[in-house]
């Protein structure tokens, strides 16, 4: 075994003693020979949080549409991100997965569905820039075949065709999935982008390959019109007629969803992506996530992509969802901050499906953690309360497999500041 890093002085949990990758030991531990410290005194240490749903070529167009709802949004930007190319969505990506890793995420779902001008070269450079980063990618191929000439939503210069995001899909997966930094998602895009053939046929490829579904369902009323007056069913329904109800499935956003298909979803172990912030400045609405829950719905936490989430980090998620669940409820009593950790941690490792290994911090799981400043609020009796509810903050430290990935507040694998100029300058020439 090669030496221990032992996380010293934490207010919460206690000593976190990592080996070989695996949390070792937590609690009081006593040192041994060759032990290396870590001294986070007074510092919060919780499992690496999950980003369950985002979009990261998104990075590239915040602060449009500012006043719009979804549709509105959508149709705003649909002609602006199909003026990207490649290197736009690599330089996004790496802004984007740099900004989550520093606000303590270690495992980021990627939903991207535009293929500039048909080059899926933009899936391989995606998941390079997560091994620059050092976070783990869960690389959600997504797909839009339904133009506007058809009857959808986006232009018909920015969807694909079934065959082509077949065989696509396929290369992906054969190229990149491993299990384990890299989880490719098989991810049509949303009820009014898609055909009912690529939704049947994306269920059946990734269940041939073991792996798992992912889209966008239950956001507007908008949504919902949609799919009554196309299909003569709610959207869940027709979910259900695509073969879509299943425990290797999750959905973004989940929000129009009446009781009966609440019990459908909980019975069926789907889950459920929740969003609050881009929900709130999108005004679409407000998750179920109590509702769910209790029905048996795994609930993790998404960020959105920033063109709808200008702040772009997963750590203000938190606080919103708790907010989000008690203004919903009118109950201050109805989500707590440990409830919100709960989301950002174990409720996202289900949602992926990785929550045998990851998303707690118990002995035998593997070392993905959050080391937060505790500094300023010392004075405040519940740590987790104090984080919650606190002011924004980044991580001291970040482990991905007991690996540094962020050490002293700054982010080892690249230059984020570098990297914003570089957005930054990429995004001006879409303001034209």
């Amino acid at each position: 075994m090669t030496a221990r890093t032992v996380l010293r002085g934490a207010r919460w949990p206690g000593d976190i003693a990592i080996a070989d990758g695996l949390i070792a030991e937590v609690g009081a531990i006593e040192p041994l020979p060759g032990d290396i410290t870590a001294n986070v005194d007074g510092d919060i240490v919780t499992a690496g949080l999950f980003n369950t749903h985002h979009h990261l070529y998104q990075w590239m167009t915040r602060g449009r549409a500012v006043g719009c709802d979804l549709f509105g949004w959508l149709v705003e930007l649909y002609p602006v991100w199909g003026r990207l190319t490649v290197d736009d969505v690599a330089a996004a990506a790496l802004v984007g997965l740099g900004e989550l890793a520093v606000t303590g995420c270690t495992s980021a779902s990627d939903h991207h569905y535009l293929v500039p001008h048909g080059d899926d070269a933009v899936f391989d450079a995606i998941v390079e820039v997560a091994a620059t980063v050092g976070i783990r990618l869960h690389l959600s191929r997504g797909s839009m075949d339904l133009g506007e000439s058809q009857g959808g939503l986006p232009p018909d210069h920015v969807v694909e065709d079934l065959d082509s995001i077949m065989a696509s899909t396929e290369r992906v997966i054969a190229q990149h999935h491993d299990g384990n930094m890299v989880h490719v998602v098989v991810a049509p895009c949303s009820p009014f982008s898609v055909s009912s053939e690529l939704m049947e046929a994306s269920a059946a490829l990734a269940r041939q390959h073991g792996l798992r579904l992912h889209t966008h369902l239950c956001e507007t009323i908008d949504e919902q019109e949609h799919c009554l007056e196309r299909f003569g069913r709610r959207p869940v329904e027709q979910l259900d007629d695509w073969g879509w109800v299943g425990d290797d499935v999750w959905l973004a956003h989940g929000i129009w969803i009446n009781d009966e298909e609440v019990a459908r979803l909980g019975s069926a172990r789907v889950g459920v992506a929740h969003c609050p912030s881009s929900n709130a400045r999108l005004a679409a609405g407000t998750c179920r996530v109590t509702d769910l829950e209790a029905a048996g719905v795994p609930v993790g936490l998404g960020v959105d992509g920033v063109a709808s989430n200008e702040v772009g980090g997963l750590f203000p998620e938190l606080r919103q969802s708790l907010y989000a669940a008690r203004l919903r409820a009118k109950d201050p009593s109805a989500f707590m901050p440990a409830d919100a950790i709960r989301l950002g941690t174990s409720g996202g490792a289900t949602c992926l499906g990785v929550s045998d290994r990851l998303g707690r911090i118990e002995p035998g799981m593997v070392a993905d953690l959050a080391v937060w400043p505790g500094d300023d609020i010392a004075d405040v009796v519940d740590p987790l309360a104090g984080l919650v509810l606190g002011p924004d903050r980044r991580v001291r430290h970040l482990y991905v497999g007991g690996n540094p990935v962020v050490q002293d507040g700054h982010l080892l694998g690249c230059d984020l500041t570098a990297a914003h100029a570089d957005l930054a300058h990429r995004a001006r020439r879409l303001w034209d």
